[in-house]
């Protein structure tokens, strides 16, 4: 009988045992640095948004935001590395469109998107721009778009397969039917580097990496992949007043944590992730960049990375684009 009833004891006991030590973590949450994984290569969107942000966000929390860059696969490398972390909230990912809803639907990878890692905050939301070398003779986004529908056609490099890039430009291919080949790199500052080389003729590439290139009269701006205007490049006009009429192509960042990880962590993250975007120096270094701090909640950011999910799923269905 005594057993019976330790028994019946025990067993609420250890069910609430985890939610105990949840909360115990969350109490001293964090006391040692917190790595801030990156997915691309240092000098691109990601890199760049996440070195801006990472001071403010050290300070609020009160630990050093260490930030490691885990290339490779178009961002997806460092979102399975992120579902082996620990869910202690030590270890988060400033991911993107594509590893986040691109990716998934081009073939085999070793995460769910929405089973294997908890939205935190989305981050930062901005337009890409279709860059070219000063050799390619278009002076106009027009006049690009005749080369490329010509049988020789025109290369385009992005930060990899299924970046807000590589789906810019087959949006693009799809809408104009013309010949554009892509590139993949292992993010926007190799592709970069590479265009100004002029290893590579045009880039879709992430405004923070663009600007500093196009106002150093390095590469020439020839179109906008948003719905409207960028405000750091005003003279260049979007792909949509251009002649496609509903084309559009926003790229985004936003913060993930490994499943399981504590809702009171998660809360923590993105109430000190929130005041970071809210913060003038670090706003203002963002914008500057032609970065836009977007807010947001963990539910509104699941929401918005299920709608994406599908836009895309249906682009890349469309467009027969596969993993290489």
């Amino acid at each position: 009988m005594r057993s019976a009833i330790a028994f019946a004891i025990a067993l609420p006991l250890a069910a609430a045992l985890p939610l105990l030590f949840g909360q115990a973590q969350a109490q001293t949450y964090p006391n040692k640095p917190i790595k801030l994984m990156v997915g691309f290569a240092a000098g691109g969107g990601t890199d760049t948004t996440a070195r801006i942000m990472a001071p403010k966000l050290s300070e609020l929390l009160g630990q050093q935001i260490v930030i490691e860059n885990r290339p490779g696969a178009g961002g997806v490398i460092a979102n399975e590395l992120l579902t082996k972390a620990a869910p202690d909230g030590y270890t988060i990912l400033l991911s993107a469109v594509g590893p986040l809803t691109v990716n998934p639907h081009l073939g085999k990878i070793g995460y769910d998107t929405f089973k294997d890692q908890l939205p935190v905050s989305l981050g930062v939301t901005f337009p890409n721009i279709l860059v070219v070398h000063p050799s390619v003779k278009a002076q106009t986004f027009a006049e690009y778009v005749k080369l490329a529908q010509t049988p020789e056609g025109m290369s385009y490099g992005s930060a990899g397969i299924g970046s807000a890039g590589h789906l810019s430009g087959e949006l693009l291919k799809m809408m104009s039917r013309a010949n554009l080949q892509h590139i993949a790199y292992k993010g926007g500052g190799p592709a970069m580097a590479d265009l100004v080389g002029g290893s590579v003729p045009s880039v879709f590439a992430s405004a923070p990496t663009v600007v500093p290139q196009v106002k150093a009269g390095k590469i020439r701006a020839l179109a906008v992949t948003g719905s409207k205007r960028f405000v750091n490049l005003p003279e260049v006009p979007t792909i949509a007043e251009s002649g496609f009429p509903g084309y559009s192509a926003t790229n985004w960042y936003a913060f993930v944590a490994p499943a399981k990880t504590p809702p009171e962590i998660i809360k923590r993250l993105n109430t000190e992730i929130g005041k970071t975007q809210a913060d003038k120096a670090t706003s203002d270094r963002l914008r500057d960049d032609g970065i836009e701090p977007t807010p947001s909640t963990p539910e509104e950011m699941a929401a918005f990375m299920r709608k994406e999910y599908d836009t895309w799923g249906k682009v890349v269905k469309a467009a027969g684009i596969k993993a290489e």
